[in-house]
């Protein structure tokens, strides 16, 4: 397997387990728990409208004091400017402050551009320092039925100036909010998300009751510290894939993602298809992919443990694909560019 394509198994591994939970953090800028309704599901759910494209969770601290997390600061320890930038902008640090996270992706309804992403955080926050480090990003303060809101172009937010200093009127999409829900609760995001947040805040169509999205929070929810769900096609918009690409991938419905990361980090991949037809499509495409994988890690013993965990399963219109990475790979994975480095003629 060549460098390239060993980071991209790993790096797709991770975005889709790790990476949807507080990778839309950083996307948008982007927990233990014992906080649980008995509908299944962190209280934070509440907050998220029924129709939302794609949600996902991540207990930030079990992540971040995972013995995973360690072997991925040492082995690419420039990785986090995202991280620092987030805390710069926001005055919050993700390591100390945040408990764990919601993240949604909304749908059409109600928001100008379709599966614009909203944060839902629950920790420790310093209200007077955020206020005043984002009004010094442009952040303007307003009250929302009762709730102090925090809004701004995203552009400016992330430029540091106000995008707007032409003249020309600033998007409604292209808002960036952020609102203190209740004390210890901040949504982080797309500014109308962020405000149909706090228009549940006191009840309402929230997620908690669209029963097919709460019955996959339940299979998910138990054991797992990472896990997302949601419609596929809300991914592909995102991944912005080739045509040629994106033409080849079977006729994906809903799909699911479940991990626990300490040691190392361990879940499954669920899709559901259109139909069995479809189901078998992609299970023929997986095949492909684990057989090609498998046939070339030879000398990398951490890889090839990664590969022989990789189980094809799921019967019908469902295909699953339960997965063991080891900490030890992310080393591996973070020493190879030194190496090549040194490898190279004239270096």
């Amino acid at each position: 397997m060549t460098t390239k394509t060993r980071y991209f198994v790993i790096s797709s591994l991770l975005v889709l387990t790790v990476g949807l939970g507080t990778g839309l953090v950083a996307y948008y800028v982007g927990l233990p728990t014992s906080a649980f309704s008995s509908r299944g599901g962190p209280d934070e759910l509440q907050y998220v409208p029924r129709d939302a494209a794609v949600l996902a969770y991540a207990n930030v601290q079990d992540i971040m004091t995972s013995d995973l997390r360690r072997h991925i600061k040492d082995a690419m320890p420039n990785s986090e400017s995202g991280q620092r930038e987030f805390q710069d902008q926001t005055g919050i640090n993700i390591e100390t402050d945040i408990d764990r996270v919601v993240a949604c992706l909304g749908a059409d309804a109600g928001v100008s551009e379709p599966h614009s992403g909203m944060v839902l955080a629950t920790g420790r926050f310093d209200v007077v320092k955020i206020e005043a480090l984002m009004r010094d990003h442009g952040a303007q303060v307003e009250e929302y039925k009762g709730v102090r809101l925090l809004t701004a172009s995203a552009r400016a937010m992330h430029r540091r100036a106000d995008a707007d200093a032409s003249g020309s009127p600033a998007d409604a999409n292209d808002m960036f909010a952020l609102a203190f829900l209740k004390p210890g609760v901040i949504a982080v995001g797309n500014g109308q998300l962020v405000r149909r947040a706090i228009d549940l805040k006191n009840g309402g169509d929230n997620v908690t009751t669209n029963d097919e999205v709460m019955t996959l929070v339940r299979s998910l929810d138990t054991g797992n510290n990472a896990w997302a769900l949601g419609h596929f096609d809300a991914l592909r918009s995102k991944a912005r894939l080739p045509e040629t690409v994106a033409s080849q991938i079977p006729a994906i419905t809903l799909f699911s993602v479940s991990a626990h990361i300490n040691g190392g980090l361990h879940g499954m991949l669920r899709a559901e298809t259109r139909d069995d037809e479809a189901a078998n499509n992609l299970r023929d495409v997986v095949r492909g992919f684990l057989a090609l994988g498998k046939m070339q890690t030879g000398g990398k013993p951490e890889v090839q443990a990664m590969m022989q965990s990789l189980e094809l399963g799921g019967t019908g219109k469902t295909v699953a694909l339960s997965f063991a990475v080891p900490a030890e790979l992310f080393d591996v994975v973070g020493h190879a560019p030194q190496r090549e480095m040194r490898r190279r003629p004239g270096q």
